[in-house]
């Protein structure tokens, strides 16, 4: 059976001409959806494939890829889903069939080119790093706190009439950031001067 899929991002657009051409393609059910294709909690895809039974010939249509997901990886991800539960899936725009071995090989190269596209990321990225680390610069996030500032915050902090709000607040830091770098607050900084002395 056809279960046609049918979104549109915004309540002010109209669902008409998806649904007439998904009608006209054969479908038995439509969901229909308003909602942002990057929004990830759609109920009425969810709905969609709860009701399609694997083993009975269920293909989900959408008029465009683009109703189904907003990016190539969701899209893999989406169509992997419904291979998995043994569904097939169409897109009519795009001539798309994965019921059959040319839409199938089709999903096969666009999965090969977002894997390629994901490993060319990560080695740019790599080589990126390591240029900066051969010109001598430090990846990664910038320190909030120097050792100056640690200190300074140590010394504050051993007046019990300053909070570790107020610490942080004149080092122009979050609470947690201060957190971060004296776990236990104020009790780490007694210990300090404690073995200090």
């Amino acid at each position: 059976m056809l279960i046609g899929y049918a979104r549109v991002s915004t309540q002010e657009q109209n669902l008409e001409l998806q649904i007439n051409a998904l009608q006209a393609a054969g479908c038995k059910k439509i969901f229909t959806e308003k909602a942002s294709g990057a929004q990830r909690d759609r109920p009425e895809l969810k709905a969609a494939l709860e009701y399609m039974r694997a083993n009975e010939d269920d293909t989900l249509v959408v008029w465009k890829l683009d109703r189904l997901a907003r990016s190539l990886r969701q899209l893999i991800d989406t169509i992997e889903e419904l291979e998995k539960k043994g569904i097939g899936f169409k897109s009519l725009t795009e001539n798309i069939d994965t019921t059959t071995s040319g839409g199938r090989l089709v999903f096969h190269i666009f999965g090969a080119l977002a894997e390629f596209e994901r490993i060319l990321i990560k080695e740019r990225t790599m080589a990126g790093l390591k240029a900066a680390k051969a010109m001598g610069k430090k990846g990664g996030r910038p320190q909030a706190l120097e050792a100056e500032d640690l200190r300074d915050a140590k010394a504050l902090l051993r007046n019990k009439k300053i909070t570790v709000k107020e610490v942080a607040k004149r080092l122009k830091v979050d609470p947690s950031t201060l957190y971060r770098y004296l776990p236990g607050g104020r009790s780490s900084v007694q210990e300090d001067s404690t073995s200090i002395e």
